[in-house]
């Protein structure tokens, strides 16, 4: 639409310039109402034009300011909710509390098979990551307390679920109470020593370890170990415990369920019993959440699930028989420490070179069935040596494969097992969280990240920091180690003092 011709009183800036900088009166004077000077009409064009033009830019700017900039910034109150602060649910105050549940044997992939959909509905509430890779030896033992403590195997002392230790002259058994519960086997600070010694009361709900640190340190309210306990019984306990007085009220939770790992053992990674006990692990999942959500709990308790390694299946493996390796140098092996892969202790009168050279050339020669390390070649990603604890080589199997000897055959060997490399998908686990946390990350996906909008993003096809949304909005983590789960649970308290660890609370910065 054409614009209209400015008023006189509009003109007159122009004409004010013409008068200080243009001829004299006497010099090409034409009435106002005659002047069809090109000169001033071009000029009148291009001011509105240009203005025009300037217009259009603020808006396209706008626009696309509101696309690509980030908005003031604001804080979420859950990120200010932690520590000694209270906030109620309705009828009862409560502190900031993290419950981390370990469904042990819970490979990352099951979540994939459209038998759990009340943890995947946990998951689209809260956020899962696509698998957490546990630490090596993928075993029980050694990573329930990496979890608990934030180091890898070699710092915690943990390097087996049965190894010997040279300097004590004794053996750990993960199943005899005496060293079980002996704090001397468990080094580093477990997050319940932390919490405690920041004040805060702590609950322990079968979680593999011992009932006492090194430093004296307990958890406030401690359930030992026992086999078969129903799911129910379970759930019972950690609400009895969220349902006590304020002042007697634990913040940080820890549960653990054996009874995935026990089926896949048992049966197979893919067998009917793996299925339903992980039906079983769903509904208690369930339940749970169900029970804080009645008691409007959803914004004041994180709950972490996770598990502490995969399984794979080993119910027709290939045999990679010890004794024909070593002949006679096998009858001197004084200790084995750990399974599936092997850690070898040679008695003083061996000839340690000769056996090592022996079982070198082997591998070399199995196409990569097998690999032998000593303290100085093992692969700095296994964070695996230089301790007294960790025999002096080690014979590490790729899945598919088990080490044996002619005389023991399949003798004891399960179904289903883990302990493998632990960069192996069918070794890793899973972690699904739900609360406050999850909601300050669903909030910082959903609005800015850098400096690009949602839309932008999925505009560019630029990945976020980190994570990412699937096609029905759950959120999903990249994959990352176990031993980032100590500075997150510290984090959610608003525990500052916190133990060193082999993590980085750097690591969650980009989700908060």
């Amino acid at each position: 639409m054409a614009s209209p011709s400015p008023p006189a009183s509009s003109r007159k800036p122009y004409e004010e310039r013409k008068e200080l900088d243009g001829p004299s009166e006497s010099e090409n004077w034409k009435p106002e109402t005659e002047q069809e000077d090109s000169t001033h009409g071009l000029s009148r064009n291009r001011i509105i034009c240009t203005a025009v033009c300037l217009i259009a830019l603020l808006v396209t700017g706008a626009f696309v300011r509101s696309l690509f900039v980030e908005p003031p910034a604001t804080t979420h109150p859950n990120l200010l909710f932690h520590g000694d602060n209270v906030r109620s649910n309705g009828t009862h105050d409560f502190k900031r509390t993290v419950l981390i549940v370990s469904i042990d044997g819970l490979r990352a992939d099951y979540l994939d098979r459209g038998l759990t959909p009340h943890l995947l509905d946990i998951s689209k509430q809260g956020l899962r990551a696509k698998a957490m890779v546990p630490v090596f030896p993928t075993l029980t033992f050694p990573n329930h307390w990496a979890l608990m403590t934030g180091l890898y195997a070699e710092s915690h002392g943990v390097v087996g679920n049965n190894f010997w230790d040279p300097i004590s002259q004794s053996e750990f058994h993960y199943n005899q109470i005496e060293s079980a519960w002996n704090p001397a086997w468990w080094l580093g600070e477990p997050m319940w020593e932390t919490a405690v010694k920041s004040g805060i009361i702590t609950a322990n709900l079968m979680w593999p370890g011992p009932p006492k640190t090194t430093s004296g340190f307990s958890s406030t309210y401690f359930v030992p170990w026992k086999n078969k306990v129903p799911l129910k019984e379970k759930l019972d306990q950690l609400l009895q415990w969220i349902d006590l007085p304020f002042e007697e009220r634990p913040q940080l939770l820890m549960a653990y369920e054996p009874s995935l790992d026990q089926a896949g053992h048992k049966a197979g990674p893919y067998s009917a019993l793996v299925n339903k006990t992980l039906t079983q692990v769903d509904i208690f999942a369930k339940d749970l959440h169900t029970a804080l959500k009645e008691r409007n709990l959803t914004e004041i308790v994180d709950v972490v699930f996770v598990s502490d390694h995969g399984m794979t299946d080993t119910s027709h493996p290939e045999h990679i028989y010890m004794d024909d390796i070593l002949g006679e140098g096998y009858a001197s092996i004084e200790h084995e420490d750990g399974w599936p892969a092997m850690g070898l202790r040679f008695s003083a009168n061996a000839n340690v070179s000769h056996n090592l050279e022996l079982l070198r050339t082997a591998a070399a020669a199995s196409e990569g069935k097998f690999e032998v390390y000593t303290h100085e070649t093992m692969p700095e990603r296994y964070h695996f040596s230089g301790v007294e604890r960790i025999a002096p080589i080690y014979v590490v199997p790729k899945i598919g494969y088990i080490l044996t000897t002619h005389a023991e055959g399949d003798v004891g060997i399960n179904k289903g097992n883990h302990g493998y490399d632990n960069t192996e998908p069918a070794m890793h686990a899973m972690f699904v969280a739900h609360g406050p946390f999850s909601a300050v990350v669903k909030v910082l996906h959903q609005g800015p990240s850098g400096s690009l909008t949602r839309l932008a993003r999925r505009l560019l096809s630029r990945p976020n920091k980190g994570w990412h949304s699937t096609s029905n909005d759950t959120y999903v983590m990249d994959k990352f180690e176990n031993v980032q789960i100590y500075s997150l649970v510290m984090r959610l308290l608003g525990v500052d003092k916190v133990a060193p660890t082999n993590g980085s609370s750097a690591f969650w910065d980009k989700y908060f």
